[in-house]
């Protein structure tokens, strides 16, 4: 196993922490794309603004952007990109601060689930790519 220059993480361990960040991105931005329209209504239903374009920018995102950063390229700004892009949709699509009951209670799981998220992706902006997939 080789090391990054920091000595903290193996390549591959990174390698495994790319894979296991975008999994999720990719299984529902994978849905969003082959259901455009589905995407679209679910944003206008939830009160997403511009939902047309709010779902483009979902699927370029989780699609797109997460794939890169499982291939490593260009890992360390777009890690920023999808920390930023992680924690919008938190406030646009877990705001519990607004609910009542069981409601509240899963969103605000799903929220802070997004913060942690975010602090993945941040570390991995600190770290690198790590190895390239085989």
């Amino acid at each position: 196993m080789s090391t990054t220059r920091q000595g903290y993480f193996s390549d591959e361990v990174i390698l495994l922490a790319r894979l296991l960040l975008v999994v999720l991105f990719l299984k529902f931005g994978w849905s969003k794309l082959t259901d455009y329209s589905g995407t679209v209504g679910y944003m206008a239903q939830t009160g997403v603004p511009v939902p047309e374009l709010s779902a483009l920018v979902a699927i370029f995102m989780e699609v797109f952007v997460a794939l890169a950063i499982l291939l490593g390229i260009g890992t360390r700004p777009l890690a920023v990109l999808m920390a930023a892009y992680t924690l919008a949709t938190g406030f646009l699509a877990h705001h519990y601060w607004t609910m009542t009951g069981a409601a509240q209670y899963e969103n605000e799981i799903n929220f802070y689930k997004n913060v942690s998220i975010v602090g993945g992706f941040l570390l991995l902006y600190a770290a690198g790519p790590g190895a390239k997939p085989v």
